[in-house]
């Protein structure tokens, strides 16, 4: 059925005059060719319209006839106009007469173009093959352990034990989550986490899987988040990890913690960021006349999980791993700042003697097939500690890599050596927890195995 064509009014030539005309339309049809219909509408005929011949033909020429190519002419006009019309019939129903493959093939090509592009900055930015390499392999590492993080997501968003994003301080990024256990008899024991990603990608809900299978051990966990670079640089992270400490220290007993019983640990650039928090606490204490807000004598042991402490050691190794040295230089606010962020060489310093003596004792964990951190590095940290009269030891894991420790080993499910040092450390003394940690049912595998190897890999 033909849709009514516009209507246009034409001038009247006798506007003005005592002599009442009639007006008159043109009326364009809805031919291909460009033919136009009068129509008058006389003030003495009640709504008739007297449709008048087309004022041009269908068929003209100025020869009097139609050639061959007049006529392929015409035909590409007929052909354009049609496809004009269909397009705008389209898109004044939203497309639905578009087809599915053609929406996918569109899409398609549009991603194509985009990741492309993005190689391509990443590129002229100065990020290497190696940095999008190893971008890739995170990529396909998440995905194969996409069961366990589904998982882990779905209590994280859902479970009614975890306070999320409870505000320590004015940034945007000083939240922490609070992993309370089931069990509210009498207070527990805390450990405040500081989750790592490389001073660039770390985020609170790294340590959910952490902070959910040590509720269910009676300790509660508060994940504490900070700014990352570019966001931020080294100097902010410390500042951040310092204020959600001190919003723990003074504030866990409201959630059922034993203010006694706070442990700190930090994992990778968390392990990091938290012992150059602890050692510059203690340097604000021995000073004089410095303000603070918590007290290293609140923590009862430190946990360092997979973690650096001499960046000077490190920066070429994480250059060689995709970390460049000018971006990770960035992080550090500069090369003459390495020294100052290296816990290692800082605790060696004469002028902290006194400093240093307040530390509480340390364990470092580590695996010895680590190729992100080398495990030489809680080695020679714990080593140096001891040196200055430090209570501190180093566990090493065998043929435990970066993240069998924190991640494919707990979604392994079974027994976790590494998760049973900590519980036995933090229940240390409290013969009821340790029996009951004995009594404890084996946990749940969360990933197949073999996802766990390609992971791995």
């Amino acid at each position: 059925m033909k849709t009514q064509s516009p209507i246009l009014p034409l001038t009247n030539p006798y506007a003005g005059s005592s002599t009442e005309m009639p007006t008159m339309f043109l009326q364009r049809t809805n031919d291909y060719l460009p033919t136009t219909r009068l129509l008058i509408s006389p003030s003495i005929v009640d709504d008739k319209r007297i449709e008048r011949k087309p004022l041009l033909s269908r068929a003209f020429s100025f020869s009097g006839g139609i050639t061959a190519s007049s006529q392929q002419q015409q035909q590409q006009q007929r052909r354009r106009r049609t496809a004009s019309d269909e397009n705008l019939f389209c898109l004044s129903n939203n497309g639905g007469d578009e087809s599915i493959s053609s929406n996918v093939e569109h899409a398609a090509s549009e991603t194509y173009l985009v990741t492309r592009l993005c190689l391509k900055l990443l590129r002229y930015l100065g990020v290497g093959y190696r940095w999008i390499t190893r971008f890739l392999a995170l990529g396909c590492y998440a995905i194969l352990l996409m069961p366990g993080f589904f998982q882990v997501g779905y209590h994280y968003f859902f479970s009614s034990q975890i306070r999320r994003g409870i505000v320590f301080g004015d940034h945007p990024r000083n939240r922490l989550d609070l992993y309370l256990p089931k069990n509210s008899n009498g207070p527990k024991p805390v450990v405040a986490f500081v989750t790592g990603g490389a001073w660039i990608i770390g985020y609170k809900a790294w340590g959910s899987l952490l902070g959910m299978q040590l509720s269910e051990r009676d300790i509660i966990v508060a994940c504490i988040d900070y700014r990352n670079f570019p966001q931020g640089t080294m100097r902010d992270m410390i500042e951040d990890a310092s204020c959600g400490i001190s919003f723990v220290c003074n504030n866990i007993a409201d959630y059922g913690g034993d203010p006694d019983r706070i442990y700190l640990m930090g994992q990778s650039a968390g392990a990091h960021i938290a012992a150059c928090t602890l050692v510059d606490q203690a340097i604000k204490e021995a000073g004089e006349g410095e303000s603070v807000s918590w007290s290293v004598s609140q923590i009862k042991a430190y946990f360092g999980l997979s973690g650096g402490y001499n960046l000077l050691n490190l920066v070429d190794h994480f250059h060689n791993r995709g970390l460049y040295r000018s971006i990770f230089l960035s992080i550090m606010e500069g090369e003459q700042s390495l020294r100052r962020y290296s816990p290692e060489l800082v605790v060696q310093d004469p002028n902290v003697r006194g400093a240093v003596s307040l530390l509480p004792p340390i364990i470092l964990f580590h695996g010895t097939a680590d190729y992100s951190i080398p495990s030489d590095a809680s080695k020679d940290f714990a080593e140096t500690l001891q040196s200055v009269g430090v209570e501190a030891r180093a566990i090493m894991y065998e043929r435990k890599t970066h993240t069998d420790v924190f991640l494919q080993d707990p979604m392994r499910g079974g027994t976790d050596q590494m998760f049973e040092d900590l519980v036995a450390t933090i229940h240390a003394g409290d013969e009821d927890a340790l029996a009951k940690d004995a009594m404890a049912p084996p946990r749940k595998r969360m990933v197949p195995e073999i996802m766990l190897k390609l992971a791995r890999a």
